[in-house]
């Protein structure tokens, strides 16, 4: 099955969800915890059914789950054995997949939408760091250390059988190295790649994105490969860059432009843009082909991108 081609033969782009972490902040809930949006996993997990559920109805063709910062290292941390770390993480493509479910079941929900899927996240060494180093890189570790950390929150998902993989927010190359080789050991799924960049050129870690496109661009695997949690500002500059590498799907995921103060686990500054919904037009035109938001948006930007992503809703758009 491949769910982004099936989408992208009916649509303009296909619409990836919204935040989660910093859109339950916003609902109410305290995510001041290294664990982020894994806390409410553990906690409050109807929360994060409902906020899927949510981004569906705004027009999301595919939710993230809320594994992101969820290992099993950091579970262990705060007092769960393996196996109850490993069932907690599988339990994050449930809570999708119910939500998925729950808004598939209405025939109202279905005109002019192709079936949503899931994406299991697989967030950065860095995220479970907790420390800000997913906009960082320079962990100090090598492919192998990294592939032994990254494959038991891998294995897990895959258990749970999501539609695909996001490799998301992945700052330095040699994580993307130790990712795409270690994606081979579960030859029956593919996954999207997608970077935090520094500026309009280079990831976080400062290595080329272009390079990394380059490493990725054949694995029978790789079905996107992009950019999240970066400034809107510099997305359409690297989106011509993914262009000109590859024919394999480009996505974009932006926050808001804010900056990450990782001591006080908050954003700083303002928006980049007055509306994100309307400025992922520029993306499109750039290149990417999968468009949703990163930390700080919320069902509204996603409305509003998937106003005009849809064929059907979209007859006064013109690339």
């Amino acid at each position: 099955m491949k769910p982004i081609d099936a989408v992208l033969k009916h649509q303009r782009a296909l619409v990836i969800d919204g935040a989660l972490a910093t859109e339950l902040e916003r609902r109410g809930y305290d995510l001041k915890d290294d664990l982020w949006s894994a806390k409410i996993l553990l906690e409050q997990p109807e929360a994060i059914r409902q906020l899927h559920y949510d981004y569906f109805k705004a027009g999301a063709d595919c939710a993230i789950t809320a594994s992101y910062q969820a290992t099993i290292e950091g579970f262990k941390k705060r007092g769960l054995n393996e196996k109850e770390a490993t069932a907690l993480i599988q339990k994050s493509v449930a809570l999708a997949t119910e939500a998925r479910d729950k808004f598939w079941a209405d025939e109202a929900n279905r005109r002019g939408r192709v079936k949503p899927f899931i994406a299991a996240s697989i967030g950065p060494y860095g995220a479970f760091l907790a420390d800000g180093s997913e906009y960082r890189g320079n962990y100090g570790l090598n492919e192998k250390e990294l592939m032994d950390f990254h494959r038991p929150r891998m294995s897990a998902l895959v258990e749970a059988k999501p539609d695909l993989l996001a490799c998301e927010t992945i700052p330095a190359l040699v994580e993307a190295q130790a990712l795409s080789k270690l994606l081979k050991e579960f030859p029956n799924i593919s996954a999207w790649f997608s970077f935090s960049a520094r500026d309009e050129k280079h990831i976080s870690e400062g290595q080329p994105f272009a390079d990394c496109v380059r490493l990725l661009k054949d694995h029978p695997q790789a079905a996107a490969i992009g950019i999240n949690c970066t400034s809107p500002q510099y997305i359409s500059a690297l989106m011509q860059i993914g262009k000109q590498e590859t024919d394999t799907p480009l996505l974009t995921y932006p926050n808001l432009g804010e900056r990450y103060d990782a001591e006080k686990n908050d954003w700083d500054g303002k928006p980049a843009t007055a509306s994100f919904g309307k400025e992922a037009k520029k993306w499109y035109q750039a290149g990417a082909r999968l468009i949703g938001g990163c930390c700080r948006t919320s069902p509204e930007d996603i409305r509003v991108i998937a106003s005009w992503a849809r064929d059907v809703l979209a007859s006064n758009y013109s690339e």
